[in-house]
């Protein structure tokens, strides 16, 4: 027996619609020195303005692309100072986390934006041969995309005089009416995360994924871990072989990786010794293209005061330990309050001193601050607490020790001695009755 239900049955929400748009980037084009080579990173002699325009991207329509237009390249006399213009198609390669760059200034995020020639490999040889650029993207956010450029194809001199091709002032490559250099995405992989945080014992899954062009086909993974001047492999697949390579307690899904292009790789039981940097490296028979992140290590500290309860004695100093046990990275924050009743607020000690560092064989760290309370100085009665501040707490964690007055602890000593009386009579009286 069942019930129908009353009414007509409510629609599923439809999905948003999509839009092509144009997405425009302000840029750095870090160019070949005289001898071909790559500067380093972030050398500002090398740098030169440059814009990534990504034409007729798709993305989903939430109602708030009304007032987002074609991009139009500025009309204007360039020269070598100009900013160099890409135009990139994306066909049959699509943009990650396209909705990200085109709303990321209406969401606080800062986008940077870096494009360099290709120097991995070539494609072509002779007189005649085709331009690549890598384009590097990186949000504030986390998220990290590059993609493969395929610029526009180039003869030889005598071939360009003949068509009259018109060169770019600063790169001698050929470039559109507007000025711009007209280029399609062939390779395109990203990550969500550049830094993550996990703890002792747990699982983390380390984002890279990747799509090609049609005309393009994938080569190998290999995942790296390095760390403090030393690497390792992870794990490598070479398409073709019989499997991959993996060290243990990583692993990639081989079905998805070939499938959806998903590199991800999954950590499991995570361990100090997993701390590090890794890198994911995506390769085709053409390219290669990486992507970093980096993995660290947080455990919370565990925390206890002893002794919880302090009773006040003339003339003797108490001493309260606090241990701190089970925190990693080292860095930690002890400090120690008092509070009576009297007191609006707590008030900051330093009477303290700390044990030397100890480690763990599973790599955490423990401490102890000592406290010492003088019966001249003291008074009770008291609350001394113990805060504890480490990257792994979300807040500082407080524990705390009561110190009890004097007359609390010589009236707690005639209630008890009371009571011990009583008993003593009640025994000795049912003793003396059974003779």
């Amino acid at each position: 027996f069942f019930s129908l239900p009353k009414g007509p049955a409510k629609a599923p929400t439809p999905s948003p619609p999509f839009r092509r748009v144009d997405i425009a980037l302000g840029c750095s084009y870090v160019g070949e020195d005289a001898g071909g080579l790559l500067p380093a990173f972030g050398s500002p002699s090398s740098q030169h303005p440059a814009a990534l325009v990504l034409r007729g991207i798709s993305v989903r329509d939430d109602g708030n692309l009304d007032d987002v237009t074609e991009y139009k390249v500025p009309q204007k006399n360039r020269d070598s100072s100009s900013p160099i213009v890409f135009e990139a198609s994306a066909p049959s390669v699509s943009i990650p986390h396209a909705e990200s760059l085109l709303h990321a200034d209406c969401d606080g995020e800062e986008v940077s934006c870096e494009i360099s020639p290709y120097s991995f490999q070539r494609a072509g040889e002779g007189p005649c041969r085709t331009f690549w650029f890598m384009a590097t993207l990186r949000l504030s956010g986390g998220i990290s995309i590059a993609l493969v450029l395929r610029g526009p194809h180039c003869g030889n001199q005598e071939e360009e005089e003949e068509h009259d091709a018109t060169l770019h002032p600063k790169l001698r490559i050929p470039i559109s009416k507007e000025g711009t250099l007209l280029t399609t995405v062939e390779f395109q992989s990203s990550s969500r995360n550049t830094s993550m945080r996990t703890h002792l014992g747990g699982s983390v899954i380390l984002d890279c994924r990747f799509a090609l062009a049609p005309s393009s086909s994938l080569s190998s993974l290999e995942w790296r871990r390095q760390h403090q001047g030393s690497g390792r492999s992870l794990f490598r697949y070479q398409v073709g072989s019989k499997g991959p390579t993996a060290q243990p307690k990583v692993h990639v899904d081989v079905a998805e990786l070939l499938g959806s292009g998903d590199a991800s790789l999954s950590l499991q039981g995570v361990s100090v010794g997993d701390e590090g940097t890794y890198i994911c490296l995506v390769s085709t028979p053409l390219h290669q293209a990486q992507h970093i992140i980096q993995l660290h290590v947080a455990e919370p500290p565990r925390v206890r005061v002893i002794p919880a309860v302090v009773s006040f004695e003339r003339d003797v100093t108490t001493t309260l330990a606090c241990n701190i046990a089970g925190y990693y990275p080292l860095d930690v924050s002890v400090s120690w309050t008092q509070k009576t009743p009297e007191d609006d607020t707590e008030i900051p000690l330093s009477d303290i001193r700390f044990s030397n560092h100890r480690q763990s064989r599973d790599g955490t760290y423990s401490i102890t601050s000592y406290l010492s309370i003088s019966s001249a100085t003291a008074r009770a009665p008291a609350t001394y607490s113990c805060h504890v501040s480490h990257v792994a707490l979300a807040e500082p964690i407080s524990v705390s020790a009561h110190l009890k007055a004097l007359e609390q602890t010589e009236s707690e000593g005639l209630v008890g001695g009371f009571i011990a009386t009583i008993i003593f009579i009640v025994v000795l009286f049912i003793v003396l009755r059974r003779r």
